[in-house]
């Protein structure tokens, strides 16, 4: 027979192992959010954070994350989406063309959340209703913006007739919105100076080219290239006198003269609702994908001043952010 002691030892022994596998098990449920993109961005990381934050998310207690930046080189992709499938992440936040490329190519069943332009035109979802497979997320349809970005840049210089357009030749999303581009200057009579590039060493030799090729402005194509050398860029136009325009807020930030684009760090903290939904059981197949709610144009009118650019006093009025 066992006695008293021994029973209330038993017993103590029992309920500590039981809390302290209950402890375990909870460990091992802490869902793991893998990010990878082809830009070290902390605004967008930042923004995802806040998102699942306001969701009731705590990292380090009921959430924790894997961040994967390839500093602007797509051949480091690959390698940094395989990571995040070896490290076993729930899901996968992606941002720009390249890195849900190499997110698709290494996992058919991780759940992927994109941020890319269109999704449908560049053959990653089925539709924006029905996305299909394991990829879903938010469009931010820059395509759809080529023909607004040439009309305010026309607007601002005017007689504007030739335009260079900087764009990542390794970037399909990017390649895509040059065809767009392309399309929109012809019907508004202006030409358009390809200034493709692959790697850091291009830009300079792609400004020179605009600037020998007569062009009277310059517009930057999103890609992780590109922003990762974003002041780089800024710089090389500033000093050859070309007025830019940009896809994304934070380059006018950086000396860029206009930028209209969706507000991205609004795209990714909605981003967080997407992995809210798929942790809770969703199957990316069902979410539809969503467009952007927010639309930003950024000046930066002391880059105007040294440009002698005079910024037309109804974009000034209708400009969401205006840097002095």
């Amino acid at each position: 027979m066992m006695n008293k002691k021994t029973f209330l030892l038993l017993l103590t022994i029992l309920i500590f192992a039981s809390v302290h596998l209950a402890n375990a098990q909870q460990l091992k449920k802490v869902p793991r959010i893998g990010f990878l993109s082809g830009a070290h961005v902390e605004p967008l990381r930042e923004a995802l954070r806040q998102g699942l934050r306001e969701l009731g998310y705590v990292e380090g207690q009921n959430i924790s994350f894997e961040w994967r930046h390839s500093e602007g080189k797509v051949e480091r992709l690959p390698a940094l989406a395989a990571e995040l499938v070896r490290v076993k992440a729930d899901v996968i936040v992606t941002g720009g063309t390249p890195a849900l490329v190499a997110a698709k190519d290494a996992t058919r069943t991780i759940p992927i959340v994109l941020c890319i332009g269109d999704p449908v035109r560049e053959g990653f979802v089925a539709s924006l209703a029905r996305p299909g497979g394991n990829i879903t997320g938010l469009a931010s349809i820059a395509t759809d913006l080529s023909g607004k970005r040439l009309e305010l840049l026309k607007e601002t210089v005017p007689g504007l007739t030739r335009v260079g357009v900087l764009w990542d030749g390794g970037d399909q999303g990017a390649a895509a919105n040059f065809k767009d581009t392309k399309a929109v200057a012809q019907a508004l009579r202006v030409q358009v100076q390809s200034l493709e590039v692959r790697s850091p060493k291009d830009f300079e030799s792609a400004i020179k080219a605009a600037t020998v090729g007569r062009a009277q402005g310059l517009i930057a194509l999103q890609a992780a290239l590109i922003r990762s050398h974003q002041t780089r860029i800024v710089e090389l136009a500033t000093k050859s006198r070309l007025p830019t325009m940009f896809t994304d807020g934070r380059y006018v930030e950086s000396g860029g003269l206009l930028s209209y684009a969706p507000n991205y760090a609004d795209l990714f903290r909605r981003a967080a609702t997407y992995v809210d939904k798929i942790l809770k059981g969703a199957k990316p197949a069902d979410l539809p994908v969503e467009q952007p709610t927010k639309f930003e144009m950024v000046i930066n009118l002391k880059t105007a001043r040294a440009l002698g650019v005079k910024i037309p006093p109804h974009l000034l009025m209708e400009a969401d952010k205006v840097i002095e």
